[in-house]
């Protein structure tokens, strides 16, 4: 029990198996990796005992934090950060000091501590924490306007803040006053070179990935990892403790370049990510004791309130008084600001160092562990309501998800958009990717048939999705993953042929949909479309009686009429082999250029009108 190893080993397996299980139950994983750290520590079954880590333990803390933070950092996407910077701005500037001022205040008047120790908390309150956010915004889906800024505020908070407690720790230990003095110049200083070399080994890293086969294939993760390491280390060799920002700013740098290997490493990522959490909060709630956070009275509860119901909502509303965020926007900013790992890191961190100098830090660390436990679960349980409440939860049944940015499939996504319907495109082939975004299409680089990169594009709140990659079984696969995942109901399968391959009958046994109401070959149309040998034709339905869409366009129609979406009123639905048509209802279809006399014929003996 007293080999340190147990104690890694039994927390990394603790830590997945709790987040494995708040998956599955829907809840903040940060709530039970707390009970299980607390569960197995020294004030439950003893069974793993940090304190056997000695020294170890701050360098596993440091070394997993630059995994949180360079993560984080790949996933702040500078056009999305241009939309709400000056808000940004204003809750890492502004917001900071008067969190770290209500903070201080609070735990001095509520909690009765010395200024010292009640400045330390005011600065270790100032982050918010993406570890918790991330997973909590996915889950609860609120509007992107709103999920931007806290996604920001926490990852750019976190290293910020941590710098600025760091500081101010050692002018508490410092023996004279003349760090106290200086401490503004060392924390611009810290952040300078932490920022310069953030941004110098971010080129780097970016550079010597978008260099193809310069990193042999499968070492592309652990090289970065092992660069993202060495970058932590080497900024806290020149500046001490600003490697947390020059991870969080390389991370930025990586993930808004374009590499060849984005899409793994940040696959990578998430997964490390979410190993060392588990890992961590672990280890650090065994940490805390019981009788420490008990010690702290009914004033640690009126901090904790003080810090919810009054210093959060002035911090929100006097930080975003000029930007345009709406009353209930800045309402739901306001009660939404969980702690998370680096919170609890440098709050360790500080009890460590405190007690080395004859100070006892022990209940300053249990005041965050219960400031954690609070905030997290007060945002998992209640956010989602409070984002009903407030009208700023995104929409269910709300646009379509549509698996390949070939041609074709970015025609029906642009003819979706112009009936302001929301698409988002998935494909893995990073030239198809950026013909999407100059068409102003949202995409996703990656590979559709992963859970992940479903959850990103929000599956689950969609109307639909259309399988329509030139490949007709990964098209099977998509149908049937999006059905697990997302529980959507109306899914379509592209195929080649009716009788080969994947069937009409293959595909009508999942309860999928053939799109434009019939198989057909999608690389040729994709020809087409990209030789511009197709011109856009809007139809109009003009028979009284209703008739299935399969009956109209049938094989005469083939490599003729490629029907795209049908519109009645302010209904829209891709067109597929189930498609009832109505009176009046419009078809809007490509129409090859070549054969514009024989559509016109076809018209003529139709039920249509042009």
């Amino acid at each position: 029990m007293n080999d340190p190893a147990f104690s890694i080993a039994l927390a990394l397996a603790i830590g997945m198996i709790a987040q494995s299980a708040a998956r599955h139950i829907k809840i903040p994983g940060i709530v039970l990796l707390l009970a299980g750290g607390v569960l197995t520590g020294p004030d439950g079954l003893n069974i793993i005992r940090p304190e056997t880590l000695g020294e170890a333990l701050p360098i596993i803390v440091g070394f997993s934090v630059a995994i949180i933070l360079f993560e984080g950092g790949m996933n702040l996407r500078f056009k999305r950060l241009k939309r709400q910077g000056s808000t940004i701005k204003s809750l890492i500037s502004m917001g900071a000091v008067i969190t770290s001022l209500g903070g201080t205040i609070a735990a001095k008047l509520l909690l009765g501590w010395d200024w010292s120790t009640s400045i330390l908390f005011g600065l270790l309150v100032i982050v918010t924490g993406p570890t918790v956010i991330n997973p909590l915004l996915r889950r609860i889906k609120i509007r992107q306007s709103v999920a931007t800024i806290l996604e920001a505020e926490g990852i750019l908070l976190d290293a910020i803040g941590a710098i600025i407690a760091v500081v101010a720790l050692e002018v508490v230990v410092s023996p004279s006053g003349f760090t106290f003095l200086a401490s503004p110049f060392i924390i611009l200083g810290r952040l300078f070179v932490g920022g310069l070399i953030g941004i110098i080994g971010g080129f780097i890293m970016a550079w010597l990935l978008g260099i193809r086969n310069l990193v042999p294939e499968g070492m592309e993760n652990v090289f970065t990892l092992s660069l993202v390491f060495a970058l932590f280390q080497i900024s806290n060799v020149l500046s001490h403790e600003s490697g947390v920002v020059a991870v969080t700013i390389a991370g930025m740098v990586v993930g808004n370049r374009k590499t060849l290997v984005t899409r793994e490493l940040m696959e990578f990522k998430e997964q490390m990510t979410v190993m060392v959490i588990g890992m961590l909060f672990v280890l650090l709630a065994a940490d805390v004791r019981m009788a420490d956070v008990q010690s702290l009275g009914m004033g640690s509860l009126y901090t904790v309130l003080a810090l919810v119901f009054i210093v959060r909502p002035l911090n929100i509303f006097i930080s975003t008084m000029n930007s345009d965020l709406s009353t209930k926007q800045k309402l739901l900013l306001a009660w939404i600001a969980p702690r998370g790992i680096v919170a609890a890191a440098v709050a360790s961190y500080f009890a460590i160092e405190l007690e080395k100098n004859g100070i006892d830090g022990s209940q300053l660390r249990a005041m965050i562990f219960l400031l954690i436990a609070i905030t997290v679960l007060s945002a998992g349980l209640t956010g989602g309501w409070v984002a009903q409440l407030l009208g700023l939860k995104r929409k269910n049944e709300n646009g379509w998800i549509i698996l390949g940015a070939n041609a074709v499939a970015r025609t029906l996504a642009k003819s979706l958009q112009l009936k302001k319907e929301e698409v988002v495109l998935i494909d893995e082939n990073p030239t198809l990717c950026r013909m999407a975004e100059k068409e102003n299409l949202k995409i996703i680089y990656g590979n559709g048939l992963e859970e992940n990169i479903l959850l990103r594009a929000a599956v689950d709140l969609r109307k639909g999705a259309i399988g329509l990659s030139e490949n007709e079984e990964v098209n099977m696969l998509f149908a049937k993953k999006v059905k697990e995942v997302g529980k959507i109901s109306r899914i379509y399968v592209g195929i080649k042929r009716d009788d080969e391959g994947i069937t009409a009958v293959m595909v009508d046994e999942i309860g999928g949909i053939i799109p434009f109401v019939r198989a057909m070959d999608l690389e040729k149309w994709s020809l087409w479309v990209r030789k511009e040998q197709v011109e856009t034709m809007r139809l109009i339905f003009n028979a009284d009686e209703e008739k299935p869409a399969k009956e109209l366009f049938g094989k005469t129609s083939a490599g003729l009429i490629l029907p795209l979406i049908s519109s009645h009123q302010k209904s829209v639905v891709p067109m597929g082999h189930n498609t009832i048509l109505k009176k009046d209802d419009c078809i809007t279809c490509l129409v090859r250029k070549e054969k514009m006399d024989v559509f016109h014929e076809w018209v003529a003996s139709s039920p249509f009108s042009v």
